[in-house]
């Protein structure tokens, strides 16, 4: 059985910073480009960072650089989110995703496998 399960969800005032966890099971860890995603209420789910298998180049959205740093490690089939000087916008539930990424101008991830999500809520 697949599974993707977060950790690292909660409550964290303005400046702040968290750390996302998600650890895999039930597949290859290792051959897949792996990323995560945000969905705040009323918006649509968007993506905010991968990294590819192959050599592990990172990807992040124009919100986030510079402050968030994605990572795996693959000998614990586990991914991480790193997340530094947060701000109330980024309050969202975050969903680690396990698929194929692409380029079409940008980077894309066609995912696969998707995690149950963690809340992140940044006070003002």
């Amino acid at each position: 059985e697949v599974q993707l399960v977060e950790s690292g969800g909660g409550l964290v005032q303005a400046g702040g910073s968290l750390r996302l966890s998600c650890a895999a099971s039930g597949f290859t860890f290792d051959d897949y480009d792996i990323g995560w995603f945000r969905q705040a209420p009323g918006n649509e789910r968007e993506g905010v960072s991968c990294i590819s298998s192959i050599d592990g180049k990172t990807h992040y959205a124009d919100s986030v650089k510079g402050r968030f740093t994605i990572s795996r490690d693959n000998a614990k089939n586990t991914m991480f989110l790193q997340m530094n000087n947060l701000k109330p916008e980024d309050t969202a539930v975050y969903y680690c995703a396990a698929g194929e990424g692409y380029y079409n101008d940008s980077y894309y991830l066609k995912v696969d496998y998707w995690g149950q999500g963690t809340q992140v809520t940044v006070s003002s």
